[in-house]
């Protein structure tokens, strides 16, 4: 039987530990570097595995407490990973470029998305869709493509997410500096070049290959389904008590009305056996007609 490899070796397998060239180092990253080698930095992959299992107990939290967390990557190399392993968890993700107010301007970005779906809605009922010439068809079909690339990731998200995760903190900047604005907790991927205090759970690790990235995505990926997986849990679980509940309650119920009845009935019995005979009026106690006596007719 083949022996599962540890955390540790898979990282190792996937290149997480290769960073930077050293002249284009961040200071900050120093606790994290653990050697240099051919001028490359090699990251400390014993500080990855804690920081990682640390971010996704924290992102597992969070939803399991039925909060979003938005996967943001708009690298060539992580788009598809990235937005494969959101949809997997059923979570937003913004894979094509990052619209600048997608977080401080979300108003507004709700009504683009409101538009992009009536838009949708228009093109697929058949009565809408045959009063409007070609041309219009055309255009409306082009307006949907173009706002699906950008702001189909967030089409159902109805408020603003919990957490953002994001694979190159110094590429997305722009998504780090609003989601630190509005005080929305961030994860990330922290190659040598970056500062790792600018995100609130920072991961040492290559944030350039392919491998790498889907190593670590698909691990927090795998933890934020555990905690959605428990969410359900605890909701059937409560749903049950609460079915319980409602059966002794009207198992009490019914057996109270027993009871009151089975009092009213004694009750009632009790009172027929007690109650005396009542005398019928002028039965016995009536004179004969004619009777003889004082009251006999005058001759």
């Amino acid at each position: 039987m083949e022996q599962v490899p540890s955390l540790q070796q898979q990282l190792l397998d996937a290149g997480v530990h290769f960073g930077h060239l050293k002249k284009k180092w961040n200071p900050k990253m120093l606790p994290y570097i653990f050697a240099e080698k051919k001028g490359i930095h090699i990251i400390d992959l014993n500080k990855t595995v804690d920081h990682l299992q640390e971010a996704a107990a924290a992102m597992k939290q969070i939803a399991k407490s039925g909060k979003k967390i938005m996967f943001v990557a708009t690298k060539k190399q992580a788009k598809e990973i990235v937005s494969e392993c959101a949809n997997r968890v059923n979570m937003p993700f913004a894979t094509e470029r990052w619209l600048g107010g997608m977080l401080t301007n979300f108003n507004t970005v709700r009504k683009s998305v409101k538009k992009m779906q009536s838009i949708d809605k228009m093109l697929s009922e058949t009565g809408a869709a045959e009063n409007l010439t070609k041309k219009e068809r055309l255009t409306l079909s082009r307006d949907k493509e173009k706002m699906e690339k950008v702001l189909g990731g967030i089409a159902q998200l109805g408020r603003l997410p919990a957490a953002l995760f994001l694979v190159d903190i110094g590429h997305e900047h722009i998504a780090l500096a609003e989601a630190k604005r509005l005080g929305i907790t961030t994860f990330g991927m922290v190659d040598t070049n970056s500062d790792p205090n600018k995100v609130d759970f920072a991961i040492p690790a290559n944030d350039d290959a392919t491998k790498s990235i889907a190593i670590i995505t698909n691990y927090i990926t795998a933890a934020i389904a555990e905690g959605l997986q428990e969410r359900q849990q605890s909701k059937d679980e409560e749903v049950e008590e609460v079915d319980n509940e409602a059966e002794k309650k009207a198992a009490r119920l019914q057996a109270e009305a027993e009871a009151e009845g089975g009092r009213a009935r004694g009750e009632r019995a009790a009172h027929g056996t007690n109650q005396p005979k009542r005398r019928v009026p002028g039965g016995a106690s009536r004179r004969p007609a004619g009777g003889g006596g004082q009251g006999g007719p005058r001759r």
